[in-house]
């Protein structure tokens, strides 16, 4: 049993991912808990990462949002379960994703990203 993760930027600009890193491949027996790094150097403004996934077969899913600046911690996991998967993120250029106790059903591509946070603004006139 194994689960293979790469690197995948979504961000305008620079995008052969030779800002981001992650884990590159990672194996695992069935049962146990996989977790995956992912760090970046493109500054502490980009404080967001985004968890994606990507079975055999399927298109890419997120899983979790994560974000230095969400209140108590909390990230948002959608439609994904948090006895499955977790997540850390306890600053702006690194964060862990984790399938627990994997089973082959898991095998597949995991992906990290980073964003800008980008707040837009209204013109008075």
């Amino acid at each position: 049993m194994f689960i293979y993760g790469t690197v995948i930027v979504l961000h305008s600009g620079g995008t052969d991912g030779s800002d981001v890193s992650q884990t590159s491949m990672l194996w695992t027996k069935k049962g146990q808990d996989a977790t995956m790094n992912c760090s970046h150097t493109k500054g502490a403004q980009y404080f967001q990462m985004y968890w994606y996934r990507q079975l055999p077969g399927e298109t890419m899913e997120l899983v979790v949002f994560t974000s230095t600046a969400q209140r108590g911690g909390e990230h948002d996991f959608g439609a994904f379960s948090k006895e499955k998967f977790s997540a850390t993120k306890t600053e702006a250029e690194r964060g862990t994703f984790t399938v627990k106790k994997v089973e082959p059903e898991d095998k597949g591509l995991y992906f990290c990203s980073s964003s800008l946070l980008q707040i837009p603004f209204k013109r008075s006139v």
